[in-house]
């Protein structure tokens, strides 16, 4: 819950960052000469450009959280039971463990949105947070190419 109220007080923060540089821009090009209309057009982009950036994000997060709902029902959720360090870190050698473990799973069965879900978790858990992204867009392409499938092993 606490990283929902994070996310969308973060975006509603953007969305009134984008407003006022918004306006800003258009307040530029209002002013009619050459160099402003240029940087009032430039300005502008930027806020296009994060609205489409937070707009992706959003659907990305959705889509994951969709996943991790089937999965939780299926009761195939990977269970977070690794060791901690004393300041609530996940200990890198436990991490690595589990991570070896899911790579297996996710070679074994590639086309599997459950084991690359698995492994973009294992990748969070590791701290390699690119890599976790896009396993996790693979486990969304995945699901969505083959929206009756089965149940695998867990």
């Amino acid at each position: 819950m606490r990283a929902k109220i994070t996310y969308f007080a973060t975006a509603a923060v953007l969305v009134f960052y984008f407003v006022l540089v918004g306006s800003r821009g258009l307040m530029l090009i209002r002013h009619g000469t050459l160099l402003t209309v240029t940087f009032g057009v430039a300005v502008l982009i930027l806020p296009v450009i994060g609205v489409w950036f937070l707009w992706k994000n959003t659907q990305f997060v959705r889509r994951a959280n969709a996943l991790a709902a089937e999965l939780d029902a299926e009761g195939g959720l990977p269970v977070d039971d690794l060791a901690r360090t004393p300041s609530g870190r996940i200990d890198r050698d436990a991490a690595d463990a589990v991570f070896t473990k899911r790579r297996e799973e996710t070679e074994d069965a590639p086309d599997d949105w459950r084991a690359w879900f698995r492994l973009a978790v294992a990748y969070q858990d590791a701290r390699d947070t690119p890599r976790a992204r896009k396993a996790m867009q693979r486990a969304i392409a995945l699901r969505a190419s083959k929206p009756q499938s089965s149940p695998s092993g867990v």
